[in-house]
């Protein structure tokens, strides 16, 4: 299990937000995404590989959202992904978004199913998923 949350770093440009230059809401869902994918292609895990050799693959079933601040054009941010427990079919990560000096803008709690393609179903996680990770010491 990994021990610190994975970061990955985002900067904000104008089509992430308003006519204001303050992130619009949806943007940060974006955010959260390209960090889980990071996050998983950090743990070896190649998504479309997955999905071909399995016919499974990870969608957001449930997203909880706290908006703190607003990031603004331009920002360096922060975006965080922690495994906060794993069931045989979910996962649910804690994630947040930060600027570089720690100031906290967005969290969240995430739950994504691994779902069967073509039965559009929960599926179970495979146990092997990522190498060095035992799912039942989450």
């Amino acid at each position: 299990m990994p021990t610190a949350p994975f970061t990955w770093p985002v900067r904000v440009y104008w089509e992430d937000t308003d006519a204001g230059g303050v992130v619009y809401h949806a943007s940060y869902l974006r955010f959260f995404e390209r960090a889980r994918s990071e996050w998983l292609r950090a743990q070896g895990v190649d998504q479309l590989a997955f999905k071909e050799a399995t016919g499974l693959a990870f969608m957001v079933r449930s997203m909880e959202l706290d908006f703190l601040r607003p990031a603004l054009l331009d920002d360096e941010l922060s975006v965080t992904v922690a495994i906060q427990e794993w069931r045989a079919a979910s996962i649910l990560f804690g994630q947040a978004i930060g600027r570089a000096d720690g100031t906290e803008l967005v969290r969240a709690q995430v739950r994504v199913a691994c779902v069967d393609l073509r039965r559009m179903r929960p599926a179970p996680i495979p146990a092997d998923l990522i190498p060095g990770l035992d799912p039942s010491k989450t």
